[in-house]
């Protein structure tokens, strides 16, 4: 344990201390409730690194300059919150196609619109898997305590070089203002487990950035390094140059699927809490699955034994794990603080449709006796 390092600290302060660590060196964004601190505490930190913080005009500019840093080769990061994904979402969609590396986080608060702008929500589940127009498979990991506030920020940056392609950090306005101890890696460790972008080093007049294989995502040297290509959202061929013939725009498509589906298991990671003899199963994620384990405690006092299944990356789904519990499950609960967006996946990776749902959408958390009361009422 002597490596590991204890803080004491807010969920978005370790967002953003967290891409600092991974070598963030870009911040573009505009202040919006809950996720405000992360940029007041990124614009402190990256002078100190030589890095950047700009508050832009407004979310759509703040993606606009995260973007074009990317595409300089610098890690770049902007934050914000429900109604800021939606003015982001074109931009969202424009660094699929060209696939810039991004990282994303959403503190999510309650809506439509603006909402419960204080309040708790996981109302942006189903938007995160579809955040922007068009065919593109997602990729957004969900953070369930302060530790993870840090820890999955550091693992977007990664993934997000690995699949060339915007990351999607949930949190939520519980856990970004939650003030407490979280136990950290080391330092040392991040460093060492940050994952560079390729690069292509051959000669400049060979270099195709998205010639590459079916499954495989670009290769984007960074500009003004001697190195060109045509950068646009239109459909593009291996030089980035805009077309319309038919197959290049066929493949072009797949790939944006196959560079993610094809490597599910670099990305799936979940948590599975007291299952193994357990009778009732709990699917819950980011804070809500905070409440869902001290009732899986409670219950257990009472003699009722329930366990928990938490989604950390949401997606892509882990939808074979889940088809797995489905058939060991009779008793399913899912929790999700927004009217059940993911219950909809669940019952199509258990194939069923008697999955119990408990919902709350006021803003406010759940306790663990909303959980305890929903299982003695529905099992």
């Amino acid at each position: 344990m002597s490596d590991k390092r204890e803080l004491i600290s807010s969920g978005n302060e370790l967002s953003a201390i967290a891409a600092v660590d991974a070598g963030c060196m870009f911040f573009g964004g505009y202040p919006i409730t809950p996720s405000s601190e992360i940029m007041h505490t990124i614009s402190d930190l990256l002078p100190k690194v030589g890095g950047a913080a700009i508050q832009m005009e407004d979310e759509i500019g703040g993606i606009c300059a995260a973007i074009g840093a990317s595409m300089s080769g610098v890690r770049a990061l902007t934050a914000t919150s429900g109604p800021g994904i939606s003015l982001k979402a074109e931009n969202l969609g424009l660094a699929q196609m060209a696939e810039v590396p991004l990282v994303v986080v959403n503190v999510m608060r309650g809506g439509p619109s603006t909402g419960l702008p204080t309040r708790v929500s996981q109302g942006d589940v189903a938007q995160a898997k579809n955040p922007s127009h068009g065919d593109y498979k997602s990729i957004t990991l969900c953070a369930g305590n302060l530790a993870e506030c840090y820890t999955e920020v550091v693992r977007a940056f990664n993934l997000a070089d690995r699949f060339m392609q915007p990351v999607i950090v949930l949190t939520d306005e519980t856990i970004g203002h939650m003030h407490g101890k979280a136990l950290l890696p080391s330092l040392e460790e991040v460093k060492a487990g940050i994952k560079q972008r390729k690069t292509f080093d051959g000669p400049p007049e060979e270099y195709k950035p998205y010639g590459v294989g079916p499954d495989e995502p670009a290769v984007l040297n960074p500009m003004f390094k001697g190195y060109r290509y045509h950068f646009t959202g239109l459909h593009h061929d291996a030089d980035g140059f805009p077309t319309e013939e038919i197959e290049t725009c066929r493949k072009l498509i797949d790939r944006l699927f196959r560079k993610v589906d094809a490597h599910r298991d670099e990305l799936e990671s979940n948590e599975e809490f007291m299952l193994d003899d357990a009778d009732i199963l709990f699917v819950a994620y980011g804070s809500a699955s905070l409440a869902a384990k001290e009732a899986i405690l409670e219950l257990r006092e009472q003699g009722i034994k329930a366990g928990l299944f938490r989604p950390i990356t949401l997606w892509p789904s882990p939808e074979e794990r889940l088809y797995e519990l489905g058939q060991k499950f009779d008793k399913v609960l899912s929790i999700e603080l927004n009217q059940g967006q993911y219950l909809e996946e669940i019952q199509r990776a258990m194939g069923r449709k008697d999955i119990q749902k408990l919902t709350k959408t006021n803003g406010r958390p759940f306790s663990p006796a909303d959980i305890i009361n929903k299982v003695k009422e529905v099992f």
